[in-house]
């Protein structure tokens, strides 16, 4: 998957600037793609010069004028012809598992700070992604979402990114406990 994939699916919905564009990335995209508000500029550039994207200027009296962007019909084609394409299996790249990998053999004080710093941050991801999903439901239960919504598939990948933070949070905690427990027994011998 490359960078405009993920753009054209976040403009699917409406128009967006590209401070609004980073936003949008910010609290929803950012569940499965990360990307710099730089990279988003320079992405939607080259999405318009190759006409998946439109433009246009909004003239503002108290701000600096504005372009936002949506999907063309040839963006729309793109994003068909990659929802087509066979998808690569996900893989973990993350350097606190090395550190975890390591733990035998070094100091796990650091560690485990680091671990439980990524617990906080996963349980403020979890409040921040359960909000979204009550807000993208409205007064709908969720499985009536599910079944009768008219756009559900930022919600899916919302309840991905959900899951993903609480396993996550889930794995740092315990993975801690067991590292301290460790240390520990290690300090009895």
């Amino acid at each position: 998957m490359a960078l405009r994939h993920a753009v054209l699916a976040a403009l699917l919905d409406c128009e967006y600037s590209g401070y609004q564009l980073a936003k949008a990335f910010d609290v929803g995209v950012a569940n499965f793609w990360h990307a710099l508000p730089q990279q988003l500029y320079a992405e939607l550039a080259k999405l318009e010069k190759e006409g998946l994207v439109t433009g246009r200027q909004v003239v503002q009296e108290t701000r600096p004028n504005k372009r936002l962007f949506r999907v063309t019909d040839a963006g729309i084609a793109e994003l068909e012809a990659f929802a087509a394409a066979a998808s690569k299996p996900s893989f973990i790249r993350d350097d606190l598992l090395v550190k975890v990998q390591a733990a035998d053999r070094i100091g796990t004080a650091p560690v485990i700070e680091q671990l439980e710093e990524r617990a906080t941050a996963a349980e403020a991801k979890i409040e921040l992604l359960g909000k979204l999903l009550l807000r993208m439901r409205g007064d709908a239960d969720e499985e009536d979402f599910l079944r009768e919504g008219e756009r559900i598939g930022p919600y899916l990948t919302c309840l991905r990114g959900l899951a993903f933070e609480q396993g996550h949070r889930d794995w740092c905690l315990r993975i801690a406990a067991v590292l301290r427990a460790r240390q520990v027994t290690h300090a009895e011998r």
